[in-house]
């Protein structure tokens, strides 16, 4: 069930997705609540499970990875406990959502080489057909929901 969120919410939760490090103390004053307000809006939050977690954002290339590609999958059948486990293993496969249309799967796959993604292709075409796109640049990073 959908949590409702007023606008200091949806204010706290826009500014934790640009800084999760931000202290409560200059988070309740960029939203306009005092220091215990906001320990207790994020804990809410938190319990809640509107946030989920915190993360570091990575240079993907600075990392070494330099290939990032999106990979559509048509998979056909229903037996889909194989797969779940290749996505367990290959760390370099950052994303899949299950997708309706042709294809089942998109998956971002972010690759040391262009062999290593042909590796990981390789890996997934034994589930059903592939479809690969190079990305040039990421135009539009994931940024998350800014409000309703």
């Amino acid at each position: 069930m959908a949590e409702t969120l007023d606008a200091t919410d949806w204010a706290i939760l826009v500014e934790l997705q640009k800084d999760g490090r931000l202290p409560l103390t200059e988070l309740g004053k960029r939203v306009s609540l005092s220091a215990s307000a906001t320990t207790e809006r994020v804990k809410r939050l938190e319990s809640a499970g509107v946030i989920t977690g915190y993360r570091a954002e990575i240079d993907l290339e600075k990392a070494g990875y330099v290939v990032l590609a999106v990979v559509r999958l048509k998979y056909p059948g229903s037996k889909h406990a194989p797969l779940y486990k290749l996505l367990a293993e290959r760390t370099e496969i950052l994303e899949c959502l299950r997708t309706t249309g042709d294809d089942c799967y998109a998956l971002k796959i972010a690759a040391p080489s262009m062999g290593r993604l042909e590796e990981i292709v390789n890996e997934l075409a034994l589930f059903g057909s592939t479809n690969t796109n190079i990305v040039y640049n990421q135009t539009l990073p994931y940024r998350g929901p800014q409000g309703p």
